[in-house]
């Protein structure tokens, strides 16, 4: 019990850490802190044979499902029904109608029977349909939906949430779609297209998630004083949003004071934005922290996967075409964009840096992100692919962001085996379950 002060301090520093992702410290600053973070990480060694942990055709239904229900008792100051009224007065705020409806995926998670809170819109319309894997927060685990425990093995966490993927579509009756996912959903649907390429028209990641490799000399590059050390070291066990749950009463007040940034940022879209907008995170955030739990498993450290995703781009089907969108003062690496465009030069790869934006860069530059993609769904309707940025060495000079390729491929120089690649065998499978649409 005497620790409990102390735990309950440095998470807060965590929640002010990725407050500070978000560009009111500088870039220098948050890498220090991520690199602490994981230079504390196990990340296993690279071997091209546990991809198909991930793809393999196997049974993944080998119980029977039990009822979907339960309660999460706790002393936060939150529940599933306030949690609901949050989200409402949330949504008052579109100008579009849409229809909410849980979607059965059986027992794509552990034993029990999920389903996934699915937003519609739109739906009358002949255009190939636009799928949002949103990211940390969002989907199975998190939100509205259910909250299944995720095996503590990353490989598997990972084809847990492919396969709960695949038996949403399956329910929900899409044959093809675009595929947009941000910050981890990026790392999904990723995933998901190198699974199931044939339901994939055009892979969209913004800002994705866990792609970079962690560099070898990750604890080496930054000399960090004692007490980040410290910090870093008691933070390692903790799930990313422990403090909100902590703080029990004070949760509220906590996220509100950490997160200020996010009110602001969608201060203009939101009516009474002040209370709206943490009142529901925090119910979003304060539940069962399934899906938090299972990210937890995946992660190297804030800002690396253990199973980075730019190991196996190289499956992903040739000819399946990718649009990356990145914030120019975004905390997430760009390099890998431009890694992937290298390594498929037969396959339709555009990379996008919009300026100004930071991770959150569908509301940073709303408009522009709006139109990148409205470009590729007008495009894909028509069967034709849109025109790709300028190359970065025809960027003008002056640009910060500017890239060359040169300098690109070095900085792949100090990761784990990137040298020693064979080449990759993933095997594909397709499931269904007999449930109905709640």
């Amino acid at each position: 019990m005497k620790s409990a002060p102390t735990r309950i301090t440095s998470l807060y520093l965590a929640l002010l850490l990725l407050h500070a992702c978000q560009g009111d410290v500088s870039p220098e600053d948050v890498h220090q802190w991520k690199a602490a973070l994981s230079a504390l990480s196990d990340v296993p060694e690279y071997n091209q044979s546990l991809w198909p942990v991930v793809y393999e055709e196997r049974d993944d239904t080998p119980f029977p499902c039990q009822a979907w229900f339960g309660s999460w008792l706790r002393w936060c100051p939150t529940s599933l029904s306030l949690l609901r009224e949050a989200e409402k007065v949330l949504l008052a705020n579109l100008k579009s109608s849409y229809r909410g409806q849980y979607v059965s995926i059986g027992c794509a998670v552990g034993q029990e029977e999920a389903h996934v809170w699915t937003l519609s819109f739109n739906e009358d319309s002949p255009n190939v349909p636009l799928v949002l894997l949103h990211g940390f927060g969002s989907g199975v685990g998190f939100g509205r939906s259910s909250r299944p425990a995720f095996t503590k093995d990353p490989l598997e966490a990972e084809r847990e949430f492919i396969i709960s993927i695949e038996e949403w579509r399956e329910k929900v009756g899409l044959e093809k779609f675009i595929l947009l996912g941000h910050s981890f959903g990026g790392f999904l649907a990723a995933s998901y297209a190198i699974k199931y390429p044939e339901r994939v028209d055009h892979l969209v990641l913004a800002d994705p998630w866990g792609f970079p490799e962690r560099p070898l000399d990750v604890g080496d590059r930054y000399k960090f004083p004692l007490w980040v050390k410290a910090v870093a070291a008691l933070l390692q066990p903790f799930n990313p949003l422990s403090v909100i749950r902590t703080a029990g009463p004070w949760g509220p007040s906590i996220l509100k004071k950490a997160r200020p940034d996010l009110i602001r940022k969608f201060s203009g879209m939101v009516k009474e934005s002040d209370d709206v907008i943490p009142d529901y995170l925090y119910h979003c955030n304060a539940q069962n922290p399934s899906g938090e739990s299972a990210f937890h498993t995946l992660m190297a450290g804030f800002g690396w996967a253990k199973y980075p995703m730019i190991q196996r781009m190289d499956s992903m089907r040739k000819g399946l075409p990718i649009t990356l969108i990145y914030g120019s003062r975004s905390w997430v690496d760009q390099d890998p964009g431009f890694q992937i465009k290298y390594m498929r030069r037969d396959t339709f790869v555009d990379v996008q840096v919009i300026q100004g934006a930071g991770h959150h860069v569908y509301a940073d530059r709303a408009e522009l992100f709006n139109a990148i993609i409205n470009t590729i769904g007008s495009h894909t309707d028509n069967g034709t692919l849109p025109p790709l940025a300028p190359d970065p060495d025809e960027t003008p000079s002056g640009n910060h962001n500017t890239r060359d390729i040169g300098v690109t491929l070095s900085s792949i120089i100090d990761v784990r085996n990137d040298m020693t690649r064979d080449d990759a065998t993933v095997g594909v499978e397709t499931k269904s379950f007999e449930d109905e649409i709640d």
